[in-house]
């Protein structure tokens, strides 16, 4: 029996499915993911001619056509413990920066390291290029974001990013992985006090701090249910 509280299991489905083993349809659309974002590094980088380019769009708008024939995702982090939902880890694998089976993803990869430490580990590519060579600072803060979101939930009261503070000490390079070193440094009343910093080898290249604020369950499942109706009027 987990120790953890419900709140926590609900927030830590999300960040475990990736390390989740996939089969089935679930492993295949992580494979196309896989392949798509292989597709946007050579094409960010291409000067193919324009023939080739018309012929390979012409391919994907048939293909995004018949996408569109097919079900849309339901969707099930309203539960508490995936067990609840059987294969519910599918269904957890779409988030911008962690998730394998989406390719805006870089991915990053996310573990404990201590009862309120943790580390993500990331490549990002070309795509992601904002000075020369080197990641966009944007994306940085959105990496710094998903860790210390993961690192804070390891409190047992996850919540919601109240503030992001970033500092960048020297520039992040492309193609190199990346180390975040994060650790929950307080807690006051709803609170909780966030840092990380951000490797590339032994070079330090930005520090962050973060305060998240304890959401109840009950307003993340009005957030749910909100989304859920967006969704059914797409």
């Amino acid at each position: 029996m987990s120790s953890e509280k419900p709140e926590a299991r609900t927030f830590l489905t999300h960040w475990r499915a990736s390390a989740l083993p996939a089969s089935g349809a679930w492993a295949q659309k992580r494979r196309l993911a896989s392949a798509m974002r292989l597709v946007i590094e050579r094409l960010v980088r291409s000067n193919a001619p324009e023939d080739e380019l018309r012929a390979a769009t012409e391919r994907l708008e048939r293909y995004a056509e018949r996408l569109a024939t097919h079900p849309r995702l339901m969707r099930y982090e309203g539960f508490a413990e995936t067990a609840n939902a059987g294969d519910v880890g599918a269904f957890f694998d779409q988030s911008p920066m962690i998730g394998l089976s989406n390719p805006l993803a870089p991915p990053i990869s996310l573990r404990s390291t201590g009862e309120r430490r943790a580390e993500g580990r990331v490549n990002f590519g070309s795509a992601y290029e904002g000075p020369p060579g080197c990641v966009h600072g944007g994306f940085i803060a959105a990496a710094f974001d998903e860790v210390l979101g993961f690192t804070q939930s390891l409190t047992g009261s996850p919540g919601f990013t109240g503030t992001l503070t970033i500092v960048y000490r020297k520039p992040t390079p492309l193609h190199t992985e990346l180390r975040f070193d994060a650790e929950v440094v307080g807690q006051e009343r709803r609170k909780i006090f966030t840092r990380a910093r951000v490797y590339a080898g032994d070079l330090l290249t930005a520090e962050a701090e973060g305060i998240f604020i304890s959401a109840d369950r009950e307003k993340f499942l009005r957030l749910l249910e909100a989304r859920a109706q967006r969704d059914a009027e797409l």
